[in-house]
């Protein structure tokens, strides 16, 4: 336990003043006492004298300005509080097929539309970051809980060429970093010197941080999207991949274009399955909505320093009062 104004503390000194006050007062009782009892008979001296009682209400007094005087220090405690919190990576595929009308208007705006809804309903305590890839990955938001931010993030996406899983996946870890002011552990072209590999976390251990990949595409762009999948998995970041669109394939009539897009979903479903995640499909804009309903932040338990000067200072109000009634109940007068 620690103290705002440990200074105060010293005021625990007046305890012992107020003991040794006590005591005189006693002993000036007892000198009367005696006095009483060379004017009373055997009987009305037991019949007036509280015995052991009389000195319960001073004590409870005693107790409550000792803790009232802790309470003067303002403590703090170490307390774990379980709450929802975390960092959600949004990584959208920008690819020109989220151009498509198959989803009403466009995939595209189908996708945004349920990331801002996702968005709305998520507590302060999780922030969300936005990614946008194509051929490449780019922060478009860093980590916050300004919901204003992340909804004009969103706002700004628009379809652009190619398909980079892992581009998403790193450019995401990479916004998680910035996001915790931490410096990246991601290596890029831009990088002088690659930094050292993030010893990878124990089976099983995730952080709170996850990363929604978004695509309707297959991979057809450098590096191994499998291989940052293994980085997202070494660094505790679990991986929820959705995919846009079918399987099997389909032609999109894309700006005057037909366009062939199929999903990899064996790739996708890997993806997720190496990071702890979950692959779902949407066929459509509800799909969507549904998917971005069951992607819930984690419930964690976090120590926090706080202040508990309210509890000292009720725990010496009740002792107080509990002096005061016995106090009242027994001799009619307060101590």
């Amino acid at each position: 336990m620690t103290f705002v104004w440990p200074i105060m503390l010293y005021s625990l000194v007046s305890i012992p003043l107020f003991v040794a006050l006590y005591l005189l007062l006693q002993r000036r009782r007892k000198r009367i006492a005696a006095n009483y009892r060379s004017l009373s008979t055997a009987s009305e001296i037991s019949k007036h004298d509280p015995g052991f009682r009389h000195h319960i209400p001073p004590l409870f007094l005693l107790l409550a300005l000792a803790i009232l005087a802790v309470a003067l220090a303002r403590p703090q405690t170490q307390v774990s509080f379980p709450h929802i919190e975390g960092t959600v990576i949004l990584a959208f595929d920008v690819s020109g097929s989220m151009a498509a009308n198959d989803f009403k208007p466009t995939r595209m705006e189908a996708a945004k539309t349920a990331a801002k809804d996702f968005v709305i309903h998520q507590p302060s305590t999780v922030r969300i970051g936005v990614v946008a890839f194509s051929d490449n990955g780019l922060t478009i938001q860093t980590p916050t809980d300004d919901q204003n931010a992340i909804l004009m993030a969103i706002d700004r996406l628009a379809p652009q060429h190619g398909t980079s899983l892992a581009s998403g996946i790193t450019a995401s870890l990479k916004a998680i970093d910035v996001g915790a002011g931490q410096p990246s552990e991601i290596y890029t072209n831009l990088t002088p010197m690659p930094t050292l590999t993030p010893t990878p976390m124990p089976q099983g251990m995730y952080t709170s941080a996850d990363i929604v990949l978004l695509t309707d595409g297959e991979n057809n762009e450098n590096p191994d999207p499998l291989v940052a999948a293994q980085t997202a998995a070494n660094r505790g970041v679990r991986v929820y991949t959705v995919g846009i669109g079918s399987a099997s394939g389909t032609n999109l009539h894309i700006n005057g274009f037909t366009v062939h897009t199929q999903l990899d979903e064996d790739l996708l479903k890997q993806i997720s399955q190496v990071t702890g995640g979950t692959y779902y499909n949407a066929q459509n804009e509800q799909d969507l909505i549904k998917i971005y309903n069951n992607l819930n932040p984690q419930l964690v338990v976090t120590p926090e320093t706080t202040e508990v000067t309210s509890v000292f200072a009720g725990a010496s109000v009740l002792l107080m009062l509990i002096g005061g009634m016995f106090s009242l109940l027994w001799f009619g007068h307060l101590p």
